[in-house]
């Protein structure tokens, strides 16, 4: 039972307190992207070392999210990522894309958790039992946690695109599909990083084509 007033970290507290701690959150960054990495973090947060602030990456402004990174890499008693690039998503679709970085995530953790909390929707394979949480990185602070690491580590990866592929304003748009993306879609065509599993992206190298 999660007692009231216990805040971000009452469900962690509540599945220890019955035997199930250590208590892993899980999260992806990069799923409604159309180039780049589709990326997952895992935390295991330590009780003992409680952060504030936490909340849904999205939430956060990009500072504030670089500032609680290093917090959780210091704090936490364990920070893995995960990785699938833009070619397995294509091989995989979205879902399984997103499933296998979440699986990924959290059996890289050093620290071998008990439970994971996940966001949204409930993810098999993880060798341990789990629960959807939907809004989890609102009111889950592993899940909170999972989503700033996650986010962060893939806008850092899509900010050092912006050299390798010149003209796509990756470190602006970060790969998501907005109207300065895709002008720049529409006028170069597909870059290495482009999924070819989003039809905007497959119009584009129509529409690119001489």
């Amino acid at each position: 039972m999660i007692r009231p007033g216990r805040g971000t970290y009452g469900y962690e507290r509540a599945l220890t307190r019955a035997g199930l701690g250590p208590v892993a959150g899980v999260d992806e960054a990069g799923r409604g992207a159309c180039a780049g990495p589709l990326v997952a973090g895992a935390v295991v947060l330590d009780p003992e070392r409680p952060i504030k602030g936490l909340d849904d990456s999205k939430a956060l402004s990009a500072a504030r999210r670089e500032e609680l990174f290093d917090v959780i890499h210091a704090r936490a008693l364990g920070v893995a990522v995960a990785v699938v690039g833009p070619e397995e998503c294509d091989r995989l679709g979205m879902h399984q894309a997103n499933l296998q970085a979440l699986r990924r995530a959290v059996w890289r953790l050093g620290s071998r958790p008990s439970f994971v909390l996940t966001d949204g929707f409930a993810v098999d394979g993880l060798g341990v039992p789990g629960l959807a949480m939907w809004k989890g990185d609102k009111v889950a602070a592993c899940v909170s946690a999972a989503s700033i690491v996650a986010k962060v580590t893939r806008d850092r990866m899509m900010v050092a695109m912006e050299a390798r592929y010149p003209g796509y304003d990756f470190a602006v748009h970060k790969g998501y599909c907005t109207t300065l993306h895709q002008d720049a879609l529409d006028r170069l065509g597909p870059c290495g990083i482009h999924r070819w599993c989003f039809d905007n992206v497959v119009r584009a190298a129509r529409v690119a084509s001489p």
